[in-house]
């Protein structure tokens, strides 16, 4: 069984800025629907080639989201490794993203969150570049609104592409297969 976390706020005014990156990708994925409220996150499950999935966005604002990975964690009895975290990141430029495991925040309130719940930062994440206006509070920076083009970069089969071949593949051959010629 697996969990993939997209990391996000939730609420109206919140709905396609650069901290809500991993909301948008997951609500592509899934088509944006069957969402359930349940342990402080919009969750669904789904079968994929036989196997569990769970999806999950946090409700409990950016920086809580530790809190409903964790209860979901432990509720689902998932090991750390078996959970994959989708992100904003400033130090990527727009229309970037890394995937990465076993790696330290990075200064992001989210991923902080679920590395003080989880009790180990031993999960995989997939880092979504939104660039830096370095001349911006990075506070609004983050929940200033996207471009149709960031929204449309996101929205593509690129991420629906490196979602599956995570599930069926983990992480080590997702990062070699992704991660490569400057991606």
């Amino acid at each position: 069984m697996k969990l993939v976390v997209g990391l996000g706020n939730p609420g109206k005014e919140y709905e396609n800025t650069r901290h809500n990156v991993g909301f948008i990708i997951l609500d592509n994925y899934l088509n944006n629907s069957n969402w359930t409220k349940d342990k402080d996150c919009e969750i669904q499950t789904i079968n994929y080639k036989g196997d569990k999935v769970i999806f999950i966005k946090p409700t409990t604002y950016m920086n809580l989201s530790g809190r409903a990975v964790s209860r979901v964690a432990n509720y689902y009895k998932i090991d750390p490794q078996d959970i994959l975290v989708i992100h904003d990141d400033l130090d990527l430029a727009s229309g970037i993203y890394r995937l990465k495991t076993n790696s330290s925040s990075g200064g992001h309130n989210g991923i902080k969150s679920i590395i003080e719940q989880l009790g180990t930062n031993g999960f995989s994440r997939l880092k979504v570049g939104i660039g830096n206006n370095k001349n911006t509070d990075t506070r609004n920076y983050v929940l200033n609104k996207l471009s149709t083009e960031e929204i449309n970069f996101l929205k593509s089969d690129k991420f629906i592409d490196i979602i599956n071949y995570y599930l069926e593949n983990g992480i080590e051959k997702t990062m070699n297969s992704f991660n490569s010629n400057g991606e």
